[in-house]
């Protein structure tokens, strides 16, 4: 059975493993960390309703007001872009460490190869997963009963979506294309630096690690937990101004219109505080340290089960077809 197994898997091309095992831990991971994600966009985008309560206060209002199925509100959503979207980010990765080995054999060696391959994936994966992020922030920003809601779906003059097809529906009648990309600026600015790092950091570590350790589950846990954690450091700012950029306009306000990232990132330094820039973090480092670590861990765990070559012999591998598949220049 287990010869049947293998014989199936060496068929199955190398990018399709990679898609599926980057799937898989994506949305195990997400789902695992959903209550807290839930927590930290309310800190980001509900500044004066949730921060006089803490943490503590706003998970019990969430509970009293939406049951423990609050904790999960925008997660569907969020299962939906981060299955798709760590599917490209690892397959992307994969793909551009393996195009940079080929095109640049003598000159793109050790962690700079990480880094650059890291921060492509990154901006590849957001551009084509960015709406459902979107929908996500918008779906977990709402803080109401089902019963509150009226026969045109407002209260207190705000608009409240039902489920994912009714906000995806609605923002795009609001904004068309361009209204389901709104804050994907200072997400791009974001993720180029966050998932070089985050890459970067995991490999380099991993390499570090005794080799009688390094298929340890708890190694991979801690190279994962550190990786995530100084990579979400240096790019914060730039998802607190994402969130508000998603969240703004949905219902009265006179506060000023976010637009541009560096003119956002001043405007609400200026208006909130610059400590606002760093809103939810320490509840992001809950959320980060098991999110990045259980996404790694389960990464490599399926590439294992999978039968996927590690990176540095499936970059040799295509390298080698690829001057097999080259005509002689010799006659």
């Amino acid at each position: 059975m287990a010869n049947q197994r293998e014989d199936m898997l060496d068929h199955v091309p190398l990018f399709a493993k990679e898609l599926l095992a980057g799937g898989l831990a994506g949305g195990f991971a997400k789902t695992v960390v959903a209550p807290l994600e839930r927590v930290k966009i309310l800190f980001q985008t509900r500044r004066t309703e949730f921060h006089s309560t803490g943490l503590s206060g706003s998970v019990s209002r969430i509970f009293k007001t939406e049951g423990v199925l609050g904790f999960y509100r925008g997660n569907g959503a969020s299962v939906a872009r981060i299955i798709p979207y760590a599917a490209l980010h690892y397959m992307s990765y994969e793909e551009y460490r393996r195009w940079i080995v080929l095109t640049f054999p003598n000159v793109w060696k050790g962690p700079t190869l990480d880094l650059m391959a890291g921060s492509l994936s990154g901006g590849t994966a957001v551009l084509f997963t960015y709406p459902l992020d979107l929908i996500r922030t918008k779906l977990a920003y709402q803080v109401v009963s089902p019963t509150k809601l009226n026969v045109s779906g407002m209260v207190n003059n705000e608009q409240v979506y039902r489920g994912i097809h009714d906000c995806f529906s609605k923002t795009y009648k609001e904004g068309g294309i361009r209204g389901l990309y709104r804050g994907v600026a200072p997400t791009l600015f974001g993720i180029f630096p966050y998932a070089g790092l985050k890459f970067y950091v995991y490999e380099e570590m991993k390499r570090h690690v005794p080799e009688e350790h390094k298929k340890s589950i708890m190694a991979k846990l801690t190279c994962g937990s550190v990786a995530g954690l100084l990579g979400q450091t240096f790019t914060y700012p730039l998802e607190v101004v994402r969130r508000q950029m998603q969240v703004q306009n949905r219902g009265a306000s006179n506060e000023a219109e976010l637009k541009g990232t560096l003119r956002s990132v001043v405007l609400i330094a200026q208006k909130q505080g610059w400590k606002t820039l760093f809103s939810g973090l320490s509840i992001n480092y809950i959320k980060v340290v098991p999110s990045a670590a259980i996404g790694f861990t389960v990464y490599d765990s399926m590439k294992s089960f999978l039968r996927v070559p590690s990176r540095d012999e499936a970059a040799v591998e295509v390298v080698t077809n690829k001057r097999i598949t080259q005509p002689s220049s010799q006659y």
